[in-house]
């Protein structure tokens, strides 16, 4: 069997067991979006945040109840060897069917470098179903922004 064969055979099987898992009352969401290039200024110094960075944002829970968030950037490549993003921090933010924001759990400004900043939210009891989503800001600017969608 071809290399081509096996893995499409491997796809379609890992689809069937998607497929036929029963579920439960929980769901899980896990979602990532890329960072496009950027370069701002941090302390009179030139930075470049280039490709191959994504920002990823997860959530656990059932209904309106959130048990477990987080979101995070994972960069590889050239994005890797960058210098990170700095004056960095991690917003939550919640909106009602109709987009409108009820909630923000706006998280800590962090004024050093990471590559791979990073933010674990505390579990939520949402009044209203709509969306979570979280956002990346660096320098004051949100770079990006991922969401999910919390329904019946």
């Amino acid at each position: 069997m071809s290399h081509l064969a096996r893995l499409t055979a491997s796809l379609v099987a890992a689809g069937a067991l998607i497929i036929t898992t029963p579920s439960g009352a929980s769901a899980t969401a896990v979602g990532s979006t890329p960072i496009r290039t950027f370069d701002y200024t941090i302390g009179g110094v030139s930075m470049k945040v280039p490709t191959g960075c994504m920002f990823t944002h997860a959530v656990r829970g059932s209904g309106r109840k959130i048990t477990y968030q987080n979101a995070g950037v994972d960069c590889a490549f050239v994005g890797a060897l960058s210098s990170g993003f700095c004056n960095w921090r991690i917003d939550f933010t919640y909106a009602d069917t109709n987009n409108k924001t009820y909630r923000t759990s706006r998280g800590a400004t962090h004024q050093e470098c990471k590559i791979d900043p990073m933010r674990n939210n505390s579990p939520q009891r949402l009044p209203r179903y709509g969306k979570t989503c979280a956002h990346l800001y660096v320098n004051s600017v949100r770079r990006a922004a991922q969401c999910h969608h919390i329904t019946k």
